[in-house]
C-alpha cells in the first residue's frame, strides 16, 4: 500500500511539473519563451500540460500511478533518442527542442 501512496504522490508531482512548465510557456517571460533561454513553441507547452494531464488522470481516476510513470517515462525515453536523430530545432517539424 505504501509504494502505491509513493507512487501517486510522485505522478501527482510530475503532474503539477509539467502543467506548471507548460502554462510557464504561455506567461511571456526571459526563461521559458520562443527566444527563451529554454525556447519553446505552442506545441511544445501543449505536450507539457497533456502530460501533466496523463500523469494526473493515471494517478487519480485511473488508479494506476505506477503503470503511468512506467509508460510516460518509457514514452519520454523514445522521445529523448528521436531528439538526438533530428537535426535542426524542431522534433518532426512541429515541436521546438
Amino acid at each position: 500500500m505504501s509504494s502505491l501512496i509513493n507512487s501517486r504522490n510522485a505522478a501527482i508531482a510530475f503532474a503539477v511539473a509539467f502543467v506548471g512548465a507548460g502554462v510557464l510557456g504561455f506567461v511571456p517571460n526571459p526563461l521559458v519563451a520562443p527566444d527563451g533561454i529554454f525556447a519553446v513553441n505552442t506545441l511544445h507547452n501543449l505536450v507539457h500540460i497533456l502530460t501533466g494531464a496523463a500523469f494526473l488522470i493515471g494517478a487519480v481516476w485511473i488508479g494506476a500511478p505506477r503503470a503511468t510513470l512506467l509508460t510516460i517515462g518509457v514514452a519520454y525515453v523514445a522521445v529523448t533518442v528521436l531528439g538526438f536523430l533530428t537535426t535542426g530545432d524542431h522534433l518532426l517539424g512541429l515541436i521546438h527542442i
